[in-house]
């Protein structure tokens, strides 16, 4: 059987598409929508994307109340089975309210939305995420958020440090993040929150006004750990 993904989709979300669109585009898959209100995931899921956007209106705290969604209870309980998780922008947010992963994200310093391509430089290179990846190699990705001030205490940052668990960092300040962090993973390695979108830079300049296809490897990444496992 081919590759098994699943974007879900909540009231707000803007990227969801993106996500089903790049999924398909790398993996040749189309990509299963889930609504937040299912209480089931489909069966035999290889990675399940949480996409960027604003769930809920980013009403009370960004994804505080997505993360209370039904669908949520699964990908939790997938997530605790093993099972891949991305997420991107308000995904990631989603995630930290979840408790999948540690820390939150706030308001960008400077509180100003931030729509650019940034520098992220490669931190981790052995989850299934990030396998394909050199340590401390250059990805240019785009962002887009308001609330990306990736936050958390000392003694966190630290055991995210020391555990090898930060995915990538902003090469330059962006929103005020913590140790610059732009993405987390979680203990096993099997979740990924972070704030650039790679699903907005997979085609080459030559293909797309856009440009940039360093979000794309991300992807391959995984089609590729998941095809060795």
């Amino acid at each position: 059987m081919g590759f098994r993904a699943a974007v879900i989709t909540f009231p707000g979300s803007n990227c969801d598409r993106d996500m089903a669109v790049a999924l398909e585009a790398v993996s040749g898959q189309p990509a299963i929508r889930v609504w937040h209100g299912d209480a089931d995931l489909p069966d035999r899921l290889d990675l399940i994307a949480l996409p960027g956007g604003f769930s809920y209106g980013d009403y009370l705290r960004s994804g505080a109340m997505a993360a209370m969604s039904p669908i949520m209870r699964a990908v939790v309980a997938a997530a605790e089975r093993g099972v891949p998780v991305l997420g991107v922008c308000n995904g990631f947010q989603v995630l930290t309210e979840a408790r999948l992963l540690p820390g939150a994200l706030m308001r960008n310093a400077g509180q100003r939305f931030i729509c650019r391509t940034v520098k992220l430089t490669v931190e981790n290179t052995d989850s299934l995420f990030t396998a394909g990846f050199t340590a401390g190699e250059a990805l240019h990705i785009p962002v887009a958020h308001h609330d990306g001030n990736y936050f958390a205490d000392s003694e966190t940052l630290d055991r995210l440090e020391a555990e090898g668990r930060i995915a990538f960092r902003y090469a330059e300040p962006v929103n005020g993040s913590a140790r610059d962090i732009a993405g987390v993973l979680s203990e096993n390695g099997r979740v990924l929150g972070m704030m650039p979108h790679p699903e907005r830079a997979i085609e080459p300049a030559a293909v797309t006004a856009l440009g940039g296809a360093d979000g794309r490897r991300l992807f391959e990444n995984i089609l590729s750990a998941l095809a060795s496992a």
